[in-house]
């Protein structure tokens, strides 16, 4: 049911010009019709989109370029199949096909791993129960949907904590530092921002190795060759980064932020170090804890990973595997944390949640994983009752949100506000069952039952394990903790003329309104 959802949600509203997705996408045109890095011919011949960085009269995406030059193939392919012509890929199956190859596949073999990585340290139930509440119930599921580079951030990250883990674990031979690296390498090319991730996953290898049980002059030497492999790992990917700096702005070293074609968007990114300033205690509050993009609101299921910190000490103490992972979440917490705090909130813009956090989130599963552990074994029904309830909040709240996942800056509650409204009225999330021939709003609803039955799923999984009472007082508890739960999302929604307004704009731009279709 996770795979249909992923495979089959298309959340696209071409009325809304989506500038962070389209910017790439008409680099990947430009690439393929024209052999240019700028895109100003495919700005005439394809329409204007925004999120654009001028440098001597030539525009390009302000992104790193990585997802724009992976969507090339899929481009050519689309492009020989429909007649070989410039007009013959059309914007609609581009952001679908680009969505899927290069966003939900990856995601979904990424949940493979996460799943194999929690297994290790958890139970089958838990682990189970954290990989489909990650999958639905955080920012993965809303940025795999979207043709960005957050999720695909996210999964390039894991990718190499997967390597250095089975390497420090001793599963892996040493060229397993060569992935390592080229993940690292890969995600600085997707998102520039990647580079606080992977400033952790540094920290971690020399970890992993300086806490070995072997000689010095061992964990010195397997270190020097680690470091070179990753190096070389690497390499193509921060070789290529470069040049393509310098041939699109001037220098090696100088992203399409130095050049951003919007004025409005410029302050964003003086100051401080691309924009990162001293931290701001509104952004900070906002980024865990808006009832419109809060961290913490959507996927309150992360919020066990805070007194998972203090059982991951635990774990470690004469057991250096998981003192790594301890300093691991730490740092890649506390950077994280800073970097939410101290760029501008308002640039989040029109998007699921606190989106530059989106990388940060699978390194708190196991911390996460591990307090519903300690719950279901220590003989705390009530508390394991609400934890898991904690689950299946999470995608509820996540899985409405990302039904629609173009959210408006003025909206006071994404879901009560937003997701519910649009769905009363039949605007249910476009999809590939549009394109099969079954209408909105029956299509919708059928995937919205599926997200409502792996929520329950999850915590049937999680909180009820036993008979009578032992089974009771979990579901007593899981039930309050939702009541409640949604009572903050009710307390929250103002129904005021924003709410209003919002709600009645994507309606228009809606691709699949009520009683449509989709033809691609």
């Amino acid at each position: 049911m996770l795979v249909a959802l992923y495979v089959l949600l298309f959340p696209y509203h071409p009325g809304l010009r989506s500038p962070n997705e389209l910017c790439r996408l008409w680099q990947t045109r430009a690439l393929v019709e024209y052999g240019t890095l700028d895109i100003n011919r495919a700005l005439k011949d394809f329409g204007y989109v925004g999120d654009l960085s001028v440098k001597d009269g030539r525009y390009y995406p302000s992104k790193a370029p990585l997802l724009s030059f992976a969507a090339v193939p899929v481009y050519a392919v689309l492009r020989a199949w429909n007649g070989g012509f410039l007009y013959a890929v059309r914007e609609v199956p581009l952001v679908f096909f680009s969505r899927l190859f290069l966003t939900v596949l990856p995601t979904l073999g990424m949940l493979w791993l996460v799943r194999r990585f929690l297994g290790a340290y958890v139970s089958a139930a838990v682990a189970d129960a954290v990989t489909v509440t990650y999958g639905l119930g955080s920012l993965a599921f809303s940025y795999s949907l979207l043709f960005m580079s957050h999720q695909t951030t996210a999964v390039l990250l894991f990718g190499g904590f997967y390597a250095l883990w089975r390497l420090a674990r001793g599963e892996w031979r040493e060229r397993g530092y060569l992935v390592a690296g080229a993940c690292a390498g890969a995600t600085v090319a997707a998102e520039y921002t990647g580079a606080l991730g992977v400033l952790g996953l540094m920290l971690y290898a020399v970890l992993t190795v300086l806490w070995r049980e072997e000689p010095v002059r061992a964990r010195w030497g397997r270190l020097g060759r680690g470091v070179g492999l990753a190096l070389l790992g690497a390499l193509p990917f921060v070789v290529g980064l470069m040049l393509y700096h310098q041939a699109a702005f001037g220098h090696p070293l100088e992203s399409g932020y130095k050049h951003l074609n919007d004025a409005a968007y410029q302050p964003w990114h003086l100051g401080g170090f691309l924009g990162i300033r001293y931290p701001d205690p509104r952004a900070f509050a906002l980024s865990f804890f808006s009832p419109l993009r809060g961290l913490f609101t959507l996927s309150p299921f992360l919020l066990l990973a805070l007194p998972g910190v203090w059982v991951l000490r635990r774990e470690s103490r004469g057991n250096g595997e998981m003192r790594a992972h301890l300093w691991l979440v730490v740092a890649l917490l506390a950077g994280y944390t800073y970097f939410t705090s101290s760029f501008s909130y308002d640039s989040w813009g029109w998007t699921t949640g606190p989106r530059h956090l989106t990388g940060l989130v699978p390194f708190l599963l196991l911390p996460a994983a591990l307090v519903l552990e300690r719950l279901r074994t220590s003989g705390r029904p009530v508390l394991a009752g609400a934890a898991a309830a904690l689950c299946t909040a999470s995608i509820v709240f996540t899985g409405l949100a990302t039904f629609v996942n173009y959210v408006p800056d003025d909206v006071s509650n994404v879901v009560l506000g937003l997701a519910v409204p649009l769905l009363r009225a039949g605007y249910q999330p476009p999809s590939a069952l549009n394109v099969l021939g079954v209408s909105n709003p029956e299509a919708g609803v059928l995937l919205l039952c599926l997200l409502l039955g792996l929520a329950v799923w999850v915590f049937l999984r999680l909180g009820l394990s036993g008979t009578g009472r032992t089974a009771t007082l979990p579901l007593l508890a899981g039930l309050a903790t939702l009541a409640l739960l949604v009572g903050v999302q009710a307390a929250t929604v103002k129904h005021h003329d924003a709410d209003r307004g919002a709600v009645g704009f994507l309606e228009k731009v809606w691709l699949v309104p009520p009683g449509r279709t989709l033809d691609f």
